[in-house]
């Protein structure tokens, strides 16, 4: 059972929001967390400290008086409880209610203990808020987004639990659930922060991770059906090269290709002197840049990966709302850790190299489907009669238009600050958007890449080439083919397509 101690990495997410395990609370957070309660609440005695006896944002020139600081932090939760769109999916949400719960642990926000103790019950019971996508400006943190989360740990609003969504209230009574304790910040501790925009980030990144997987072998098998030359993926072209990326991605397809038979080398055909006498070559002597050069493109990708996961677990991991307590240097400091600049930049990286993932993707594709690029498959690999049949020809549109539409939303969030708040926030993040577009980005690449690989399938069906890939080829081969039948007669298209999604989307390619 992971346990709570301020300190959450990629793994303990992927084991609670996609295993569904329990966590706990380390017995030293909660001693921690009551630490920081306490001195908050006798340092802010004759002291005027923002949000805790003050209003919020442009309002905080205005003192509370005392009977009143309660009342405050409902007013706070429940007038910005005001998103709309789409609700935001349970698991992208349970994220950010982990991102949440660690950073209160961290002992920095003064929150009641009560808070903690609450958050944790409703992500073992899998009762998850009801947030709206549209809201977040992401720089006094994700307060709108916060507030639906905030409103519900208040015993009010509304959340999913046994795949309905149900009020609050009920939920709670059901379950024998106390509301959290409202005393001195609960309100603000809640809403300022980057929690939403950060969670989110995370789950992108799990799923980039599993779509660069998926990617990996979608492009050794094009090496396959083509019968390349492998030298553009051995290790000593790729060392010449000093990115980890390039030179990762390299190994992980010459180890995805090592049981191939059907991979070539350079030395056995065009290092001999049996091609003396020829002027034109009819096969080309090196592969197109889409099946050449994938090393070279997926390194990038797996390197920008790997900085946003860092960037991200960092946020995860520090105090990020404001002001911040300090009990070992009794004192409370007022700042921007709620500004969520780090993950929008980041999450604007990701989004883009998710689009050149669809991208290498649809070219990959569109090799497979032309039969005057790739020589050796019928017109968009047809298994049927030529003009009567159509193959993949309807669904190269689908994938077309939907990597046109990821290259669209490749647009970067982080420069599009609005000025809001009275002005007070004169220069926003827009994070919680760039994390929702980057989401919307990677759902649109699994499409492509599940169109992608129903035509790898077709053409090693159509070159009788199942029992010369590599096992690996063999295990997606089957995969699929568990869901998409070899077609020669035309077929409706859309239910194969989202089935080998969903099962992309939920499976992880075995390395």
């Amino acid at each position: 059972m992971p346990k709570i101690k301020g300190k959450l990495g990629i793994e303990e997410f992927y084991s609670i929001i996609f295993d569904g395990e329990p966590i706990s609370i380390d017995d030293e957070v909660m001693a921690t967390a009551r630490k920081s309660f306490a001195f908050l609440k006798e340092f802010a005695r004759n002291k005027v400290i923002y949000g805790v006896n003050t209003g919020f944002g442009p309002m905080a020139q205005y003192k509370i008086k005392d009977s009143e600081t309660v009342q405050l932090q409902y007013n706070l939760i429940r007038s910005h409880a005001s998103g709309t769109g789409n609700p935001i999916p349970p698991k992208y949400v349970k994220a950010a209610m982990l991102a949440r719960l660690n950073t209160l642990s961290l002992g920095n926000s003064g929150v009641h203990t009560s808070v903690i103790e609450t958050m944790t019950t409703l992500i073992n019971k899998d009762i998850i808020p009801l947030i709206y996508e549209h809201g977040g400006v992401g720089a006094s943190g994700d307060l709108v987004q916060l507030a639906h989360l905030a409103l519900v740990l208040i015993g009010e609003g509304e959340v999913f639990y046994g795949g309905e969504r149900k009020p609050t209230q009920e939920v709670f009574e059901k379950e024998n659930i106390n509301p959290i304790h409202v005393e001195l910040r609960e309100g603000l501790g809640l809403i300022n922060g980057t929690s939403v925009m950060t969670g989110i980030g995370i789950v992108n990144t799990i799923y980039t991770r599993r779509l660069l997987e998926w990617m990996i072998a979608c492009s050794s098998a094009i090496n396959e059906i083509m019968e390349a030359y492998d030298d553009h993926l051995s290790e000593a072209l790729n060392l010449t090269k000093k990115h980890k990326g390039q030179r990762e991605i390299a190994r992980s397809m010459r180890s995805h290709l090592k049981d191939s038979t059907l991979t070539r080398k350079r030395e056995h055909h065009l290092y001999t002197d049996t091609n003396g006498g020829v002027h034109v070559f009819e096969e080309k002597v090196q592969e197109y840049y889409s099946i050449r050069c994938v090393p070279q493109i997926l390194g990038p990708i797996l390197d920008t990966l790997n900085d946003v996961e860092r960037i991200l677990i960092e946020e995860v991991n520090s105090a990020n709302d404001n002001p911040i307590v300090d009990v070992e240097k009794k004192n409370v400091y007022h700042g921007g850790n709620f500004h969520g600049d780090y993950v929008s930049l980041e999450m604007d990286k990701l989004k883009i190299v998710v689009t050149k993932m669809s991208m290498l993707a649809e070219r990959q594709l569109n090799y497979l489907l032309n039969s005057k690029l790739n020589d050796i498959l019928p017109p968009f690999v047809n298994l049927g009669t030529l003009g009567l049949n159509f193959g993949m020809q309807g669904v190269q549109f689908t994938a077309t238009s939907t990597t046109a539409e990821n290259q669209m939303l490749s647009n970067p969030m982080y420069v599009h600050s609005i000025p809001n708040n009275n002005d007070n926030q004169d220069i926003v993040s827009m994070g919680t958007n760039a994390a929702l577009i980057t989401k919307k980005v990677i759902e649109n690449a699994f499409e492509v890449m599940a169109i992608e690989m129903i035509t790898v399938v077709q053409a090693i069906e159509f070159l009788q080439f199942q029992d010369k890939v590599s096992s690996k080829t063999r295990n997606m081969y089957d995969a699929v083919r568990k869901i998409v039948p070899p077609f020669k007669e035309d077929q409706v298209m859309y239910p194969f397509v989202n089935e080998v999604k969903n099962y992309i989307i939920n499976h992880q390619n075995k390395k």
